[in-house]
């Protein structure tokens, strides 16, 4: 996993892969990581037209080694993770008016 980059591939529990759409990715210094939010190609959007976002965050790779998906850990990140979706969406949402 690299910045920039336009897909990655996430494999599951299971051992499944999915190919994934990376929608954004960011570094925290707060948390000295850098963190990826996707969602996976072909989600079908539920009733209410939403598609399931996940985020991981990620050691970026070094000499064209793919980086390493890693869990988020703390409730503390998974709220600077959620106010940096709602900014990102927000800015999409005042771009398309």
């Amino acid at each position: 996993m690299e910045h920039g980059e336009k897909h990655i591939t996430v494999v599951d529990e299971d051992g499944n892969e999915q190919l994934c759409e990376v929608l954004f990715t960011f570094e925290s210094e707060e948390f000295g990581k850098s963190y990826v939010l996707y969602y996976p190609i072909g989600a079908e959007e539920d009733d209410n037209e939403e598609i399931e976002i996940h985020a991981s965050s990620f050691i970026p790779g070094e000499d064209g080694q793919a980086g390493e998906l890693q869990p988020i850990e703390t409730e503390e990140e998974w709220d600077m993770i959620e106010e940096m979706l709602n900014t990102f969406l927000g800015e999409e949402e005042e771009g398309e008016e």
